[in-house]
């Protein structure tokens, strides 16, 4: 095992400097990493952008083109990392990884092994989470996905934090040097029970697993190779729904006052007009919630199980 180096942390420098990874926010749909150079810029429709204008700012400063246009400067945390990173497989998002890492027990310090590493998505946030002095292990069979990985892991500077290793999990399992040592296991492949038995060895005593599997007859696999060695098996389906918040103008004129009719939308606050008490009886502005017409659906489940203590 690499030894941790505890003066290597990750970096926490709240102004840009040359060489940096910048997330530019455009909006909310549109975002990209741009790593800082003097002397680049940036062109977009809002206009031209110079790095050499960045340089110094702190993360989140507002910049603007030659054109007047603008864009916002954001600091590549894990979870902005996660919607702008280049997909090499189909990743994990925010509701999935936070509620792995609340569950897997992670807490900065613990070593965590991680097979298949895949776009990284799900490994930046545990490197997070086990900074200062912990490491996260992760594999992939893969050569070139596990050398791309690298790549991503130094722009955002948490090479101190990750080490990638090219490996079967399925068919070799986790290497001996780990056995006994890792708080915590994580597996993202399609025949995870494959890498069960690997794992378990791989563990502490109490120390926790998950797997990630799209299809449930994965897990039900999953599970029937969890039981010999594990306890407290859950399996769960994390859905997210987003609401849309807005100002509306409620409509009265079809009913009672206390019984709203119809809900006009409300792009900007109506004039006040006179002699129109009346009217204003009739209708009113108000904020509305109501859930988005577009929600992302299944994406995986996740099976999480205890190693049993042996006495």
């Amino acid at each position: 095992m690499l030894p941790i180096d505890p003066t290597k942390k990750i970096s926490f420098t709240r102004h840009i400097c040359d060489g940096d990874l910048v997330i530019v926010y455009e909006r909310h749909d549109n975002m990209k990493a741009i790593k800082v150079c003097q002397g680049s810029v940036l062109q977009n429709r809002f206009g031209v952008f110079k790095h050499s204008d960045w340089i110094g700012k702190p993360f989140g400063s507002k910049v603007f083109s030659n054109k007047n246009g603008f864009v916002y400067l954001l600091a590549p945390t894990p979870e902005l990392w996660t919607l702008v990173l280049s997909h090499r497989t189909q990743i994990l998002y925010i509701a999935d990884i936070s509620f792995v890492i609340m569950y897997l027990e992670i807490v900065p310090g613990c070593m965590v092994l991680e097979s298949g590493t895949g776009s990284g998505s799900l490994t930046t946030s545990l490197a997070r989470a086990v900074a200062p002095t912990g490491h996260v292990h992760t594999f992939d069979f893969h050569e070139q996905r596990a050398a791309s990985a690298r790549e991503d892991f130094e722009k955002t500077g948490l090479s101190s934090l990750v080490t990638v290793g090219v490996r079967d999990i399925q068919g070799e399992g986790f290497p001996d040097e780990f056995s006994g040592l890792a708080d915590s296991v994580f597996l993202d492949l399609p025949q995870p029970w494959l890498a069960i038995p690997s794992a378990g060895k791989m563990l502490k005593p109490d120390g926790v697993l998950c797997s990630f599997s799209p299809c449930i007859e994965q897990v039900q696999r999953a599970c029937d190779s969890l039981r010999s060695n594990f306890t407290d098996l859950k399996t769960f389906e994390i859905l997210l729904r987003t609401y849309e918040v807005r100002e509306v103008k409620m409509d009265y004129s079809q009913g009672d006052e206390t019984k709203p009719g119809s809900i006009l939308p409300c792009k900007r606050p109506q004039r006040a007009i006179e002699g129109s008490n009346d009217q204003d009886k009739l209708s009113s502005q108000t904020v509305m919630a109501r859930p988005c017409s577009e929600a992302k659906g299944h994406t995986g489940y996740l099976t999480f199980a205890r190693l049993k203590c042996l006495s």
